[in-house]
């Protein structure tokens, strides 16, 4: 069985998101150390029922296309033989398979109802 890994939030402007969710939620929201800008968001305190997430620019303009949602992001062995699966069962992939440096692989997809939802693999060596 996979389980939902983390959220996350694509924005415009991340520092006007960052400051929204924080003011709102008191959430921590920090810069990750990697290559990519990306912020790491800490809902509450570990132990504690639920689970973090990240923040990110949105890929694009609002245009149909970019997403604009939460996107809970899956832990499943292989993103490859899912994404197939996905497509099989009707969904597709609307951002195909990219590298998070020593994290893993991700994948975005749709499922037959139009919601976007990621797919991760664990990969620490993933360049």
């Amino acid at each position: 069985m996979s389980r939902v890994i983390h959220f996350e939030i694509h924005a415009e402007s991340p520092e006007r998101a960052i400051t929204f969710y924080k003011s709102i939620f008191s959430w921590e929201i920090t810069k990750w150390p990697g290559p990519t800008d990306y912020w790491v968001i800490k809902t509450g305190p570990d132990g504690q029922p639920g689970i973090n997430g990240g923040l990110i620019k949105r890929m694009g303009p609002i245009d149909g296309i970019a997403v604009i949602a939460y996107v809970c992001t899956i832990d499943i062995d292989s993103v490859d033989a899912t994404a197939a699966k996905v497509k099989a069962a009707g969904g597709s992939v609307v951002v195909p398979k990219m590298v998070i440096p020593t994290i893993g692989w991700l994948v975005y997809c749709k499922d037959t109802e139009g919601n976007i939802f990621g797919i991760m693999q664990a990969d620490k060596n993933a360049a």
